[in-house]
């Protein structure tokens, strides 16, 4: 996922923050050979260039709000490996999976583009993008949140009771395709949905909402980590399972001809989906 409190993490876990990264490593092995010096100014050149977009971003995005802050913060100290180990959460879990600032901020201008009061968020972690979208719902909005793991589940909704907006937030607690079929069952629908959750299901997520109408009409499908670390643009023997199940998803969506779609290069690529059959 991102950024936990605005700011790059030691990790780079996005295209952008790798390809820094490379710049860097490439840098200091230039500067310790017998390079050129204009060799050596371009790539001081590219790196400035580089490294300075994240913290820019940040900087000129609207702040994120002092409960969103502390999430973020709270996220950040919990010793995610232990809780692991301990067996306290179904699967292995680290802060950089959190939505973070800027993407936080995209979300919610989103939902105030949208006027959406009904939003499905298929993939919650500890709640920062849920925050986010509810700090933009109306009153009478409501947002509901499929998490896998009790644990993050009940660490998201300790966070949320610190904020007025978090009682527009429902948590529903069990895989989300489960909970996907059982909204389908009921014949729900919403204005917005944001798709983060397991990525060798984002396949059928995307096809249980379509045929199942869970989007209106008007709606739109936003779609995390489509980008995931540069994997889908990269020859394919240097994919993870993950990496490959995302260009799987992306090349689906693409051929669809249900939806048309955009791909933003925020944070580790976001999709926007609308239905136009």
């Amino acid at each position: 996922m991102t950024s936990v409190i605005g700011k790059e993490t030691a990790r780079p876990i996005t295209p952008h923050s790798i390809l820094v990264a490379e710049l860097q490593k490439t840098l200091q092995l230039a500067q310790e050979s017998n390079i050129p010096a204009e060799i050596l100014d371009s790539l001081r050149q590219g790196v400035q260039l580089a490294a300075g977009l994240d913290p820019y971003l940040d900087h000129y995005t609207t702040p994120e709000s002092s409960a969103l802050k502390a999430l973020a913060h709270k996220t950040s100290k919990e010793d995610w490996g232990k809780r692991f180990s301990d067996r306290a959460t179904v699967r292995q879990l680290e802060q950089e999976m959190l939505s973070g600032h800027l993407e936080g901020q995209t979300l919610k201008m989103f939902v105030h583009l949208t006027k959406a009061k009904r939003i499905l968020e298929v993939g919650m972690f500890t709640g920062y993008s849920a925050l986010a979208m509810a700090e933009a719902l109306p009153s009478d909005g409501e947002l509901i949140a499929c998490e896998v793991d009790p644990y993050v589940a009940q660490f998201a909704q300790d966070c949320f009771s610190e904020s007025p907006d978090g009682k527009k937030i429902i948590v529903e607690v069990a895989p989300a395709l489960e909970t996907l079929q059982k909204l389908a069952a009921r014949k729900a629908s919403f204005d917005l949905i944001f798709i983060d959750a397991d990525k060798k299901e984002y396949i059928a997520y995307f096809q249980l909402i379509l045929e199942h109408d869970l989007i209106t009409s008007e709606g739109l499908i936003c779609v995390d980590n489509t980008l995931l670390q540069g994997q889908v643009y990269l020859p394919p023997e240097q994919r993870t399972a993950n990496g490959e199940a995302i260009a799987q998803f992306n090349a689906l969506v693409t051929a669809d001809p249900r939806v048309e779609q955009v791909i933003l290069p925020i944070r580790d690529g976001v999709t926007l989906i609308r239905r136009v059959a």
